[in-house]
């Protein structure tokens, strides 16, 4: 098959690293009008780093036709943006004193173990680990009421734990995926070149045909 000077490109819906940086952006979206003054600097760069991470994922791939070099570029760029918002999700509990969670937690494990979809579908997730907690609680609250100690009383504070840790969770499965793409994305330009090498290797097959 004869190769073709602007081959198939664009198809960035179909990513799963595209996926995954959506719902990390409109999760992002959610939190942020939920737990972030929306006046301050912080909600806007939140946000925006969120987004930069979807955009650059579709831009590069619909330059991908006529530019290897920029697609490369851009994706790099997302990556680098979603790892600016895991920053600011660390801060976040960091700055609150909550707690980060380990990267096997039992918890992420199970999130990412969904596939969730939609940002409902990581807020079920949300109130079940929070349903659980609280019945925890509840139960430790009894051990020290026998004991003479003091019981848990609020539960509430824990949802912006959860919140900001399940948007971690997906952000390291994001950050996964987007890895991969730009090591294959490096080793296809290296193996084939971009458009000038493609356009040269066309135009001196139509001239020995």
């Amino acid at each position: 098959m004869a190769e073709k000077l602007i081959p198939l490109h664009g198809g960035y819906r179909k990513l799963k690293s595209f996926q995954v940086a959506e719902l990390v952006y409109d999760v992002t979206v959610r939190f942020c009008g939920r737990y972030i003054d929306p006046r301050s600097r912080t909600h806007d760069q939140m946000v925006q780093a969120a987004r930069s991470g979807v955009q650059n994922i579709a831009e590069g791939s619909q330059m991908s036709g006529t530019s290897r070099k920029m697609e490369i570029k851009l994706t790099n760029v997302a990556r680098a943006s979603l790892e600016e918002l895991r920053r600011d999700y660390e801060d976040f509990l960091r700055q609150r004193g909550l707690q980060l969670w380990p990267r096997k937690d039992a918890r992420r494990t199970e999130l990412i173990a969904r596939r969730p979809v939609t940002v409902d579908d990581v807020a079920a997730w949300a109130r079940e680990v929070h349903q659980r907690k609280g019945r925890m609680d509840r139960m430790d609250g009894v051990d020290k009421a026998k004991r003479g100690g003091e019981s848990i009383v609020s539960m509430k504070s824990t949802y912006p734990e959860i919140s900001a840790n399940g948007a971690l969770a997906l952000i390291a499965v994001a950050c996964s995926l987007l890895d991969r793409q730009i090591a294959a994305q490096g080793k296809a330009f290296l193996n084939e070149g971009g458009f000038t090498e493609r356009l040269y290797r066309i135009r001196k097959t139509r001239r020995q045909s």
